[in-house]
């Protein structure tokens, strides 16, 4: 059965992949598309009734999948490929009071590699922002969306979706059910001949396995096409004879290198820990996290994962949310799992260690230049700065920013043409943390605007 990213080019057929490239692989396009001219708006994207031919997105279009109709196509994935529901329960919304702030914008930085000043508001354009929402002490200080995404309508989440099944499976573990000191093999013997055969669940949690997989977007042999190939993401011909669901790849994965001795970001890793998940628990990914996560948070709306041909959930990078889940699900991390509606909806200890993060030298040695001094835990990125900062992080665009000692939580969903993180993290990282140092700043009535040159802001 095709799919909406069947055939596409080699840059963009994964754009529903979890995949984070280096920067060292990937570079931002001297010249990148006019974010104005490409948006959904201008384009007119699946406007009209019907839209006329050309402006088509369909199931079975390949350009589905390629920027800039990825404006539209990543709002919409149920629409196009199979999906499993995650329930949100039955009970009312958490609160997400508001307290907007109108001096946000003005926040001005220089992003990472340069003398440029640039603006919080100068930054979500050029950033091709879909949605963005700033939360201060609990309440909304910022929120914005544009093109096809609308308070009410899912998003693709990317690699987000690694940092959900992380803190799933750091649940399972401080509730007993999962031991991450144990071998792979304890919940999946069928991995005994394969990379995984001789791991740990806890070198799988942190991305520290030596496996011979590549996500090289260049190589057309590298494994992660036979990955799309065998999740249904690629068309598989008539003469295929290779794996047909993520179960059957995730068999054929063989050693490269040593365990555990340094960070190596593969989304095959978190394939594997949602197939322990589901060991674990005896339930699917998506009623794993109804329970343990989206009910407990009051999420506003149900989310969804994309699904492989025999309904396996996507655990690298599958998930859709609505924005102001995604914020709900930070706030509550924030707080040391406490949710917006007071109930503690993840363990204390679960958020503390992954806020602890890992061993930056493991780390250093991925070879992410714009993060020094960086870790990986519990398939969280955690900077170690003064702040003590954590991330979600998906292509594209995608994350979920966590700020304990400002208080804050940014959380964005975005269709950047460039998937690798070196398209956004120059101008966001910098944005983010210029945001967080505002909102430390008292506002009495001397306060003026962070811009050299503005007026000052009236006080909302």
């Amino acid at each position: 059965m095709a799919t909406l990213f069947q055939r596409t080019a080699l840059a963009a057929v994964f754009a529903l992949l979890a995949v984070n490239t280096t920067t060292s692989q990937a570079q931002a396009p001297a010249s990148p598309p006019d974010p104005a001219a490409t948006s959904v708006e201008a384009m007119g994207w699946m406007k009209g009734f019907p839209p006329p031919p050309d402006r088509l997105i369909t199931f079975d279009d390949p350009a589905g999948g390629v920027f800039p109709r990825t404006r539209w196509s990543f709002s919409h994935v149920r629409e196009t490929v199979p999906t499993a529901n995650v329930w949100r329960g039955s009970g009312a919304p958490s609160p997400l009071p508001a307290a907007p702030r109108s001096d946000l914008e003005a926040v001005a930085f220089k992003p990472l590699g340069s003398e440029e000043t640039v603006s919080f508001g100068q930054m979500i354009p050029r950033t091709y922002t879909d949605g963005i929402l700033v939360l201060h002490r609990g309440r909304v200080v910022y929120e914005k969306y544009f093109g096809a995404l609308t308070p009410e309508r899912p998003h693709i989440a990317m690699s987000v979706t690694k940092s959900f099944v992380g803190t799933l499976a750091a649940i399972l573990a401080d509730e007993g059910r999962l031991d991450p000191s144990a071998p792979v093999t304890r919940y999946l013997p069928e991995l005994k001949d394969t990379a995984y055969g001789d791991a740990t669940v806890r070198q799988v949690m942190d991305m520290t396995i030596g496996v011979h997989y590549s996500e090289n977007y260049a190589d057309p042999k590298a494994e992660i096409w036979d990955y799309a190939r065998a999740g249904g993401m690629l068309a598989q011909g008539p003469n295929y004879a290779g794996p047909k669901s993520f179960y059957e790849f995730l068999a054929t994965l063989k050693k490269e290198g040593a365990h555990d001795a340094a960070f190596a970001y593969k989304t095959v890793n978190a394939e594997v820990l949602a197939w322990i998940l589901r060991r674990a628990s005896g339930q699917s990914l998506a009623d794993l996290l109804s329970e343990k996560i989206w009910r407990r948070i009051g999420a506003e709306q149900d989310a969804y994962f994309m699904v492989d041909r025999i309904g396996t959930e996507s655990g690298g990078g599958g998930l859709n949310t609505v924005l102001r889940d995604l914020a709900r699900f930070g706030e509550t991390m924030r707080n040391g799992g406490r949710a917006p509606n007071g109930q503690q909806a993840i363990p204390k200890a679960v958020v503390d260690d992954i806020a602890r993060g890992a061993d930056p030298a493991r780390f250093a040695k991925a070879g992410y230049a714009l993060l020094p001094g960086w870790s990986y835990r519990n398939m969280w990125w955690v900077t170690h700065n003064p702040h003590g900062a954590y991330m979600a992080r998906g292509i594209h665009g995608q994350s979920i920013y966590v700020d304990p000692k400002a208080e804050m939580v940014i959380v964005r969903y975005a269709a950047h043409p460039v998937a690798a993180s070196a398209g956004n993290d120059p101008l966001t990282l910098p944005a983010f943390q210029a945001v967080a140092e505002a909102l430390m700043r008292p506002r009495g009535p001397g306060w003026v605007s962070p811009v050299p040159g503005r007026s000052p802001a009236a006080r909302p």
